[in-house]
């Protein structure tokens, strides 16, 4: 396992490109919160998502749909406190960069003012061109996103499997080659073909990280709390769970629940 030093540089959009380049794969996950993105953290983790799936796994919403600007400015600030060495990637939530160029790129800077955070993601292809190239024109780094995107659940009427077919694998294409050649430093693929990733990574120049796009990719990205079997109920094909602390977190309270109506907590070793 790959661990932080003190001595770790912190990650930037260059380094993480140049992984690509030395045929280093790139660990991505996302975080939400201090204490937890600390831990990941310091387990040497490359970039750190503070995704809008927390409205899902922190909000208890159905779709990432509901999430607010200034929710995942609230979120994203804790998390960049406490990255000393991963790169901290912060989602634009639907809505914040659709309406207007003006609006996206106001946006956006308020996003990065705010939470300290190194660049943003962005759903979508040829149809939000005008808010990628208006938000980089600020300055501001940009990771892409295609195939299933959660943003377009209504439109796509699910999260069912992305590209399955010649039309929609080679528009993505197209629209992967587009928002590399507009600026974007890197560029996630969410539920595709395999052999479709696989093809999007070795003719973008950019790194791609997939999730649920086969072993071709860059890199990967998971949702903490899915890999690590809090989220119980969530169990796509593509999810390997790497611990089953949701089992670990209700033994360990009703333990603790049992042992303070037995009286046995707190013991006088853990009184005053």
């Amino acid at each position: 396992m790959s661990v932080h030093s003190e001595t770790t540089a912190r990650h930037t959009t260059q380094t993480i490109q140049q992984m690509k380049h030395a045929g280093e794969k790139i660990a991505m996950l996302t975080s939400y919160d201090y204490t937890l993105a600390k831990l990941v953290d310091e387990a040497g983790v490359d970039i750190i998502l503070v995704g809008d799936s927390a409205s899902n796994v922190v909000c208890g919403n159905q779709t990432t749909l509901p999430i607010t600007l200034d929710e995942m400015i609230f979120l994203a600030k804790g998390v960049r406190r406490a990255a000393d060495h991963a790169l901290v990637v912060v989602d634009m939530p639907f809505g914040s960069y659709h309406a207007s160029e003006e609006d996206s790129v106001k946006n956006a800077v308020k996003v990065m003012r705010e939470t300290g955070a190194d660049a943003l993601k962005l759903e979508g292809g040829v149809e939000i061109m005008p808010a990628v190239k208006k938000i980089l024109s600020a300055g501001i780094p940009i990771m892409g996103h295609l195939g299933l995107t959660p943003q377009s659940v209504n439109q796509f009427g699910g999260y069912g499997l992305r590209a399955k077919s010649e039309a929609e694998a080679e528009r993505l294409l197209r629209d992967a080659h587009l928002l590399e050649e507009a600026g974007c430093f890197s560029l996630v693929l969410e539920k595709i073909p395999a052999a479709l990733g696989k093809r999007v990574s070795e003719e973008l120049h950019i790194p791609v990280i997939g999730i649920g796009a086969g072993n071709g990719t860059d890199g990967q990205v998971l949702v903490l709390h899915d890999m690590l079997g809090l989220n119980q109920g969530f169990k796509p094909k593509f999810l390997r769970r790497f611990a089953e602390m949701g089992e670990d977190v209700k033994k360990a309270v009703g333990e603790y629940v049992n042992a303070v109506r037995e009286v046995a907590f707190p013991s006088e070793k853990e009184e005053y």
